[in-house]
């Protein structure tokens, strides 16, 4: 009995001091963070400030507190604003969000969701302004790219090996005007941001492989999705993985052919989803997407509402089973570099 309780007071002593040199557990119940984790973290702020519990009552019971500024979104471009000037905007505005390095999944994101699903965690995403990692940047990155008439969207995936243990991370590919680039998150500023200047899809991936090389990762394996539909209403599921090239098993003509074929069969399936009527639905969801977050700094934007896609362009019966494939475990992504 004597020996139970001595352990139970351990557990509790460990429980409210350090573990692993962390004074406190931020996220060890989830988000929303519960009553006893805020108060515990509270209780380490009244410890360590100079004013102590002073400081503490007059923050939490202050009714003008100043409002935390959070980064604005690019929802909106001038006209005159070229392609790569309003990719880098993105970019820029997703560095703001800065990188999630907790191990904290703070949004749910499901590779097998529907376009509709994934657009409204990028509306939660811009709500919150939390730090994100590689997939919610792609997810973010298709939703600020809606709309923008000529410019394809598909992922790109990477699997390394460093030290012996593998890592995956993927980036929002980018074509337009017959050139390359990309947006994303990492933890390495070569590893995300592309800007579109590479004339195939090999120059892409290849400089991807010159700067995991920096880092001494080795690639294995890069996946090619297909261009995402601009619809942010369609019920369709993003296809993740149409292409995969393996490194270590082919040589470097053989890698470009594949990736120059693939961007040819990507380029043909962009025709129809360029012009004509679609191209108007285009220009409809992006108005549409900007006036569902206009309430954002005020409260919550209302509900988005749904209606099944449009699409114009048939899908093979390989492209159905290839996206019926793709798993709902996200947990891989969560890279390392």
């Amino acid at each position: 009995m004597k020996s139970a309780a001595k352990v139970l007071g351990l557990k509790e002593k460990d429980e409210t001091h350090e573990e692993n040199g962390v004074l406190f557990w931020v996220n060890k119940s989830g988000f929303p963070i519960d009553e006893q984790t805020w108060e515990r973290m509270w209780d380490h702020v009244a410890k360590i400030h100079p004013n102590g519990h002073d400081m503490v009552r007059k923050v939490r019971h202050g009714k003008d507190l100043p409002q935390i500024p959070a980064p604005q979104a690019p929802l909106s471009f001038s006209p005159t604003l070229s392609i790569p000037e309003r990719l880098k905007k993105i970019q820029d505005y997703m560095k703001e969000l800065q990188y999630n390095h907790t191990g904290t999944q703070f949004f749910e994101i499901r590779k097998n969701r529907p376009v509709s699903g994934l657009m409204e965690c990028a509306r939660e995403m811009i709500r919150e302004a939390l730090p994100i990692k590689c997939l919610e940047a792609v997810i973010l990155g298709i939703f600020l790219t809606n709309g923008m008439l000529g410019v394809e969207r598909f992922a790109l995936s990477f699997k390394t090996v460093f030290k012996g243990h593998i890592h995956r991370h993927v980036v929002l590919g980018i074509s337009h005007g017959g050139y390359y680039g990309a947006i994303g998150m990492s933890r390495r500023e070569d590893l995300m941001y592309k800007p579109m200047e590479f004339k195939s899809l090999a120059e892409l991936v290849f400089d991807f492989e010159r700067c995991y090389m920096k880092y001494w990762h080795s690639v294995k394996k890069v996946k090619v999705g297909l261009p995402v539909i601009h619809d942010q209403h369609s019920y369709e599921v993003i296809n993740w993985k149409a292409l995969m090239v393996s490194f270590s098993k082919s040589d470097r003509k053989e890698l470009t052919r594949d990736l120059d074929s693939h961007a040819r069969r990507m380029k043909s399936l962009s025709k129809s989803w360029t012009s004509g009527p679609y191209a108007a639905l285009k220009m409809l969801n992006t108005a549409e997407a900007t006036r569902d977050l206009q309430p954002t700094m005020e409260g919550r934007a209302s509900p988005t509402r749904l209606r099944r896609s449009q699409t114009l362009a048939p899908q093979s019966p390989m492209a159905v089973r290839q996206r019926s494939s793709v798993g709902s475990s996200d947990v891989d992504y969560q890279i390392r570099i």
